[in-house]
Order: C-alpha cells, then sequence, then structure tokens
C-alpha cells in the first residue's frame, strides 16, 4: 500500500565553530620565556665544562640565538598581535561594527590592552560626535532652505504688486489701492515672520526672561475666542469655551506669552481643521497644576509626525504650499513650545487620523 509522503527538507549541518587560540596574558608570557631562557642557560652551564673552547663558543653562540629568538617572540606576540588587533578594531570602528568588539574599559595591568580599550572609547565618542555633527549640518541646511523659502514668498508678492503699479496701474485709483493694500500684507506677513525667527532664537539661547505674575486663565480664554472669532467664522468652524464664564482659574506665568499660546494652537487648528467643525478650549484645576485643553475634530495627525509638528517650518505634508496670506509664519507651534517649556511643562499631543487632535499643557496654580 503506497503511503503519500511530504519530501522533507534536509537540515544543512552546522558549521563547526572555528578554533580559538589560545589567549596569553603579558605575565603568563614573561614568565614562559624567563622558564625557557633560565632552562636554556642551565643547559649550557651543564654542558659546558665536559666541553672543548671551540665547542663552548659554538655552545654559547646558540644560547644566546636562543634567547634572542625567545626575545622576539615574545614581543611579537606581547605588541605586535595587539597593534594588529587595534588596527582591526578601527576597522570595525569604520564600519560601525560596535556589538563585535569590547568597548567596555578594564583597568588591566596589561597596557598595551589599556591603550586599545583607550582608543576604542576615543573613537566611539568621537564617531558620535561626528553622526551629532551631521545631523546638526542636516537641520541647518533644512532650516536655511526653509527661510530663504518663507522669506522669499511674502517679498516676491510685494514686489510684483510694487512693479505692477509703476508699469502704470497707478493711474486706476481702484486697482492702486487693492495693489497697495495686497503689498502691505504681504510685508505685514513677513515683518510676522522676521519677528517670530527673533523669537524663537531668543528663546532656544534662554535669553528672554518670562515676566510671571498671577492670572485669570478663563478670562484670557475669552480674549483669545474674541481674537480668533472672525477668522474662525470665515471656515464656518465654531470656538467653543466649555467653561463657564464665572469659574476662575489662577495662574502663575507670562501672560502675554501665554495668550501667544492659546492663539497659535487654536489658531492652528482653524487652518487645518475641517470646514464646520468645531474647537473646545477648556481649563481644568488640579492640586498643584491647572490643565489647558485644546481639541478640534479635523482630520488628525498621523502618529509618525506627532514628535516633529513642533518643529520650525515643519508640514505634515509636503507637497502642500503654506498660505502665505493668512499672515501665519509656520513657526507658531515651534514658539508654542518653547515658551511652555520656559514654565516648566510640555505640550502633549493626543491625535489618530480622522478622530481630531487634542493638545494638552499645564500651568502652576496659584495657592489658595
Amino acid at each position: 500500500m503506497a503511503t503519500n509522503s511530504t519530501p522533507t527538507k534536509p537540515i544543512p549541518p552546522t558549521p563547526a565553530a572555528p578554533p580559538r587560540g589560545i589567549k596569553l596574558s603579558s605575565q603568563r608570557i614573561a614568565i614562559l620565556i624567563s622558564v625557557l631562557v633560565a632552562l636554556i642557560i642551565a643547559i649550557y652551564l651543564g654542558i659546558s665544562p665536559y666541553l672543548e673552547f671551540r665547542q663552548r663558543v659554538l655552545a654559547l653562540a646558540l644560547t644566546f640565538s636562543s634567547c634572542f629568538l625567545l626575545v622576539y617572540f615574545s614581543y611579537e606576540a606581547l605588541i605586535f598581535r595587539e597593534i594588529n588587533n587595534i588596527y582591526a578594531g578601527l576597522e570595525k570602528f569604520k564600519r560601525k561594527e560596535f556589538k563585535q568588539m569590547s568597548t567596555k574599559f578594564l583597568f588591566r595591568p596589561d597596557p598595551l590592552q589599556r591603550i586599545k580599550d583607550e582608543i576604542y572609547l576615543l573613537a566611539e565618542r568621537n564617531q558620535k560626535e561626528i553622526e551629532e555633527l551631521k545631523r546638526l549640518q542636516a537641520m541647518r541646511r533644512e532650516f536655511l532652505a526653509d527661510v530663504s523659502h518663507e522669506l522669499k514668498t511674502p517679498i516676491f508678492a510685494a514686489q510684483g504688486f510694487i512693479h505692477t503699479l509703476l508699469d502704470g496701474a497707478m493711474d486706476d485709483e481702484r486697482v492702486r489701492d487693492k495693489f497697495l493694500m495686497k503689498a502691505a500684507k504681504s510685508l505685514d506677513g513677513l515683518d510676522t515672520l522676521v519677528q517670530d525667527l527673533i523669537t524663537i532664537s531668543q528663546l532656544e539661547k534662554g535669553v528672554m526672561q518670562m515676566k510671571k505674575s498671577k492670572f485669570d486663565l478663563n478670562e484670557l480664554g475669552r480674549e483669545v475666542l474674541e481674537q480668533l472669532e472672525g477668522k474662525a467664522q470665515a471656515r464656518n468652524i465654531t470656538i467653543h469655551l466649555l467653561n463657564a464664564s464665572e469659574e476662575v482659574f489662577r495662574v502663575i506665568g507670562d501672560r502675554g506669552r501665554i495668550k501667544q499660546v492659546l492663539v497659535n494652537l487654536i489658531d492652528n487648528a482653524i487652518k487645518y481643521g475641517s470646514e464646520n467643525g468645531n474647537i473646545w478650549l477648556s481649563f481644568q484645576d488640579g492640586k498643584k497644576k491647572t490643565l489647558v485643553t485644546v481639541q478640534d475634530d479635523g482630520p488628525g495627525i498621523p502618529k509618525e509626525h506627532h514628535n516633529r509638528i513642533f518643529e520650525r517650518f515643519y508640514r505634515i505634508d509636503k507637497s502642500r504650499t503654506r498660505d502665505v496670506s493668512g499672515g501665519g509664519s509656520g513657526l507658531g507651534l515651534a514658539i508654542s513650545k518653547h515658551i511652555v517649556e520656559a514654565h516648566k511643562s510640555t505640550i502633549a499631543v493626543f491625535s489618530e487620523v480622522g478622530q481630531g487632535t487634542t493638545l494638552r499643557f499645564k500651568l502652576t496654580r496659584v495657592k489658595d
């Protein structure tokens, strides 16, 4: 009776591990060489009384040659072998094969081993510094490219409107006023960008001091909503302040800078949120901190972008050009991040695609 059998794949033989050489420390090699030299000298002294003069000279020459070869091979084993190991280790550093090396520094009596370990540590530190410099260089190039693009857009816009007027449109009062208004708007956007660049530079250097005082967050929230109400209505977006008007949330901070943070967060939600959508601003007291929450029902942010949305000029959609007519500089979230960090807090991001975005940070409460 025939049976159906599935052919089994032959298992390849496990390769034998390469033989490992006997590792001798410098002390063991020195002891071994001393014993061999002493043995050779003892043999010479033992047989020399029974030899003739010429035979003694020959035996002495053999003894000298043997000792010379032993000392030479000891240098070969102790020094040249370690130097070759150092070169092999440096080659692995070039290939970034750190896991194949022993970079742990041990205080060994072997000076060559200690030198090798120190070289490994120095090379590893240098490699990390080089990689950090490359990262900073890439960030610098990206920043300069972004700044040049952001500066070029309003400059070219204003330049185009002014040249159009100079080419003959000045005679038409309606066209003249319209183009002058557009040129002024472009230059206002340029001024906002320059001021934001100065602000973020001062914040990153730590030279801008926060003028902290006690104020009511709920009152500040109403001011922000009144300021952005018209911009939200232009996109049919409704901004809700969830706390009742009589509630008071007393905190310590720079009122002007915290207002700038709220304006930036809500303005960003207006620009990138869904039309006919909603934005909610709320405050909640804790034991020592007051939680500030800005939430929207917009398209949401993919998780891979959560840690990057506070970078300067960062855009989730790279193909999307910035709407400079709206006056945005692309630095609002970056500035907000630094202001909140100056208040010993961080902005937390909670967002999923299609489920909106929630941004939260905390401020120190005023003690009752």
